[in-house]
């Protein structure tokens, strides 16, 4: 447990300093260390709402935010991520669906690193309906596998131009703590879920003071493109580790 708890301290640093809150790699992290299959969703989904709560409120403490942009994703997602939440699906299945998204996620992160210094965007409004279609299917892939969203929703809202990095940011950060809310609601409905989170209370500690770390880290040391480019190539190791452990 003291490995895992420093792993997930640095996990909780790395994507923390880019607004996001780690669930695919605490679950990957759990699969390799064997804990109980059943427990893992609802582990990562603490964890998630651990560490964006406090990105999200010192975002928009700092003004970063637009609600009117994140409200439409929120609509379609929140419903979705409760009922991907109450699904069980094989750990086989559930490790092949968590290796594509980690794969997805470091790629995606990886080529959209520049966006995050690139203030100079003409911003476009995003239509509702499509906004909306979008937040459905990533609430129902968090639910489903115990992730807030976010580090899909975010590269999306670069590539269409939504808004200035910061606001992505905090976009992504929201819409990972309400997901990430919604989805444990949805994982509850499943039995012997409560009496197992006591065991995992250092977990919960190590994320709680890697966020915070995390979100000093990209206020006063580096840049947002440098920490996203570390958590890119992170997100990627585990990644392959995933692979070859399901594939070899």
């Amino acid at each position: 447990m003291i490995i895992l708890s420093i792993l997930f301290f640095i996990t909780a640093i790395l994507y923390s300093s880019v607004g996001f809150g780690g669930g695919s790699t605490y679950l990957a992290l759990l699969l390799i260390w064997d804990i109980p299959y059943f427990i893992f969703p609802i582990i990562a989904l603490l964890c998630n709402i651990i560490v964006v709560s406090g990105n999200s409120f010192n975002y928009i403490r700092a003004g970063n935010h637009n609600f009117k942009l994140i409200l439409p994703f929120l609509i379609g997602s929140v419903p979705l991520a409760f009922f991907g939440g109450t699904l069980k699906i094989e750990k086989d299945i559930f490790e092949i669906l968590l290796f594509f998204v980690l794969s997805i996620a470091g790629i995606l992160l990886l080529i959209n690193n520049k966006s995050y210094e690139n203030n100079n965007l003409i911003i476009k409004k995003l239509n509702f309906l499509i906004s909306l279609v979008i937040g459905s299917v990533l609430g129902l892939i968090s639910g489903i596998v115990g992730i807030g969203g976010g580090i899909f929703l975010s590269p999306i809202l670069f590539l269409l131009k939504a808004e200035k990095p910061k606001i992505i940011v905090t976009t992504a950060s929201l819409f990972i703590l309400v997901n990430s809310i919604s989805g444990v609601f949805g994982q509850l409905t499943k039995e012997n879920i409560l009496t197992e989170i006591s065991n995992y209370i250092p977990l919960f500690i190590c994320v709680f003071l890697g966020g915070l770390l995390g979100n000093y880290l990209n206020l006063k040391i580096f840049t947002s493109r440098v920490l996203a480019i570390i958590t890119a190539l992170l997100v990627m190791f585990v990644s392959i580790r995933m692979g070859i452990r399901i594939f070899l």
